[in-house]
């Protein structure tokens, strides 16, 4: 768990965000948003790496304000690593709990990410057509 979340947060803290809200993944050599380049539509992850890369660097406002859906991926991503991290100092398989909890409530979980991801997409569709006035 420790490896793969520190991987992501360790990359959004090594990058720089994109003046656009979009784009930030191309720095790692990827190509642009095919959904975004050929539809000129936002596709419902565009601006996640960028809104990462605000949070890694503590610009919460402009992360948040970005791609709000991001704050929820990021803030999971946290916790996910600072979990690993704790099972690797001191074993108690954590994860395990977790996991119980999460397989619990996994049809709530699941419908509150989609319904977050279509409000994220929602957002960044409305805040990249100008529609939300209180962005630059």
């Amino acid at each position: 768990l420790a490896a793969p979340s520190l991987t992501v947060l360790g990359l959004a803290a090594y990058l720089t965000p994109d003046p656009n809200g979009v784009g930030t993944h191309r720095q790692l050599g990827l190509g642009g948003c095919t959904i975004l380049t050929t539809f000129g539509i936002p596709c419902p992850m565009c601006g996640m790496t960028t809104t990462f890369t605000h949070l890694a660097h503590f610009h919460a406002v402009e992360g948040a304000l970005n791609q709000p859906f991001g704050l929820v991926l990021f803030t999971g991503t946290v916790l996910v690593a600072a979990l690993g991290l704790s099972d690797l100092v001191r074993p108690a398989r954590r994860w395990m709990r977790v996991l119980a909890v999460v397989e619990r409530h996994e049809t709530a979980i699941a419908i509150s990410l989609l319904v977050g991801m279509i409000g994220g997409w929602g957002w960044k569709w409305a805040a990249m057509s100008g529609t939300l006035p209180f962005l630059p």
